[in-house]
Parts: structure tokens; C-alpha cells; sequence
């Protein structure tokens, strides 16, 4: 049996009510929104519980539920505790920036009043508001657990998130934030030695952040000012410098016995910025572009693949 605060635990959890929150076919918008609310409290618990078991343990006079987060004693989900969601939402306020506690609080308060009351619950927002609301604070969520929304929903599925998400006028901006500040955070923690055993084994070098395309070139992280790698596979434009002193000029046909003096400048569209430093990842256009790094970059090319290649002949 698993511990009660293990976050992977909890995360998987999170992924099976979540399945049933996207289940549409047979199930009506308050049902749905009921799971989701239910995933969204243990993405905050799981998330917290990977920094720290004991900042989901409810503290009583015994102590038993700091004891059992701690390891000092054992226990089991019968005998453990934890904290209420209006603490979990009110940490993960202050832990994981921009996550927004009053956001949060209007779904769980929503799944309170649907369970707890006669009042309307969920069916106050429609589904078409509801549900890029809710996305918004899931995806910081994910983030602080150094996951994608795909191992999150599945494939399939992600790009319904992902169109709900665009409905937020403020998603791009605070998933953009959210990666920033998170890799922050676990700079600082690295520094400091406090880093969580299991983050700490998660740590990549270089190489192993990398996506492995065509170009790169060395970029300063948004986040801890170190030296990244910015990556990018699309030529946007090229550009063939002729030497002038001793050859030709640039209105003149140019001579092939000069074709080793040929330079060539490549314009690269990046898609692609990593840093081993903080374990910053930014994987598209938008996002590198909401945080403030060029989206093209210039890299030198080969000459041979532009000038001075002999044409082929065909024996035909």
C-alpha cells in the first residue's frame, strides 16, 4: 500500500478522476466538473507532497500526522490526515507563482456548495467559462510537478485542454511565468541543498534537456541568467558574403577559385530553449517569445551547400 502523502500516488489519483472529468459521453457538466474539482485539490496536495510530505500533514496535538509525513512512524491512509483544501490552495499561492488561491477556492467552493447545500454549485458558470478557468490553475499545477499536460490527460485529450487554455486570455502569460518561477525555485533549492531527494534525481545535464535540432546557439536563461541553449531546425533565411579585396565585388559574377573566402549566415527560427542550470524548458515559439528571447537566432552554414558545388551530370 502506498504512503498517504506520496505524490505519485496522489498523482495518479488525480489522473483517474480527471478521465472521468473528460468523460462528456455519459456524464452531465456538474458531474464533470465534481471529478475535476476533486483532481484539481490532489494536484495541490501532490504537489506540495514532492517538496515535502509534511506541508500536507494536519497538525493535531499528538503529532501523528507530522510523524507519519516524516517517516518517523508508520501509518497508513486510515491513521493520516491531511491538511484542509483551503490551506492547500493557500500554499500553493505562495509556493508555485502565479497559481491564484481565490481561482482555486471558487472550484472547491463550487464542489462544497454542490455536495453540502442546495445551491446551484457549478451550474452558476457555464461550461464554456468554467472550464478555461479551471485549466488555467491545473496547468500551474502540473508545472510545479514537472509534468506535461499529456502524461496528465493522455494525447487524446490534451488538446482539448489545450483549446480551453487559448480561451484564457492570461494562460500563455502564466504558463510562462509558472515554468519561470518553478525553475527558480528549484535553482534556489539546489544552492541551498534543500532540493527533495527524488527532484534532485531528476536533475538532466545539458544534453539530456536538449531537443537535439538541427541549430543552436548559447542563450542567457530568463530565469537564473545562466548560459541555455536555444534550438531550432527551420532555415528562415540565408545569406552568401563574397569577399571584395582581391576578388570580385557584389555586382560582379562571382570567380570559383574563391569559393573558400564564401561565408554564409543562416537565420534559424527557434522553437526550442532549455538550461541545465535550472532546468528551464521552453518548448515553443510562444513561449519563448511571452519570455523575451529572440525568436531567430543566426548560425553560420556551409558554404557548399549554397556556392560552388559542381552541377551533376547524367550520362543520359
Amino acid at each position: 500500500m502506498s504512503r498517504p502523502f506520496d505524490h505519485d500516488a496522489l498523482w495518479v489519483k488525480a489522473k483517474l478522476f480527471l478521465n472521468r472529468a473528460m468523460d462528456d459521453d455519459s456524464r452531465s457538466f456538474d458531474e464533470q466538473a465534481l471529478w475535476a474539482a476533486l483532481a484539481l485539490e490532489l494536484l495541490a496536495k501532490a504537489a506540495l507532497a514532492r517538496v515535502s510530505p509534511l506541508l500536507v500533514a494536519e497538525p493535531n496535538e499528538e503529532g501523528t500526522n507530522l510523524l507519519i509525513a516524516s517517516g518517523l512512524v508508520k501509518g497508513d491512509a486510515r491513521k493520516f490526515t491531511s491538511v484542509r483544501a483551503k490551506t492547500l490552495m493557500a500554499r500553493c499561492h505562495k509556493a508555485f507563482k502565479p497559481f491564484d488561491q481565490a481561482e482555486a477556492m471558487k472550484i472547491i467552493n463550487g464542489r462544497n456548495e454542490y455536495l453540502h447545500s442546495s445551491g446551484a454549485g457549478f451550474m452558476a458558470i457555464p461550461p464554456h467559462a468554467w472550464w478555461p478557468r479551471y485549466w488555467a490553475q491545473a496547468a500551474i499545477l502540473v508545472t510545479a510537478l514537472d509534468r506535461d499536460m499529456d502524461e496528465l490527460v493522455g494525447p487524446d485529450r490534451e488538446g482539448v485542454v489545450t483549446r480551453y487554455l487559448e480561451q484564457n486570455a492570461k494562460n500563455l502569460e502564466q504558463r510562462t511565468e509558472a515554468l519561470i518561477e518553478r525553475a527558480k525555485q528549484r535553482r534556489q533549492q539546489r544552492l541551498e541543498g534543500t532540493l527533495p531527494e527524488r527532484v534532485a534525481a531528476e536533475w538532466k545535464t545539458g544534453p539530456q534537456l536538449a531537443a537535439q535540432l538541427d541549430h543552436s546557439q548559447v542563450e542567457i536563461c530568463p530565469a537564473c541568467g545562466s548560459d541555455g541553449l536555444l534550438e531550432g531546425w527551420e532555415v528562415v533565411d540565408s545569406q552568401v558574403h563574397y569577399p571584395t579585396a582581391g576578388g570580385y565585388g557584389a555586382d560582379e559574377e562571382p570567380d570559383y577559385s574563391y569559393s573558400d573566402d564564401v561565408s554564409v549566415t543562416l537565420s534559424i527560427g527557434a522553437e526550442y530553449f532549455s538550461c541545465p542550470g535550472c532546468q528551464l524548458v521552453l518548448g515553443n515559439y510562444e513561449l519563448l517569445r511571452q519570455a523575451g528571447i529572440d525568436t531567430e537566432f543566426e548560425v553560420e552554414g556551409d558554404p557548399d551547400e549554397y556556392f560552388g558545388q559542381e552541377p551533376e551530370y547524367g550520362n543520359d
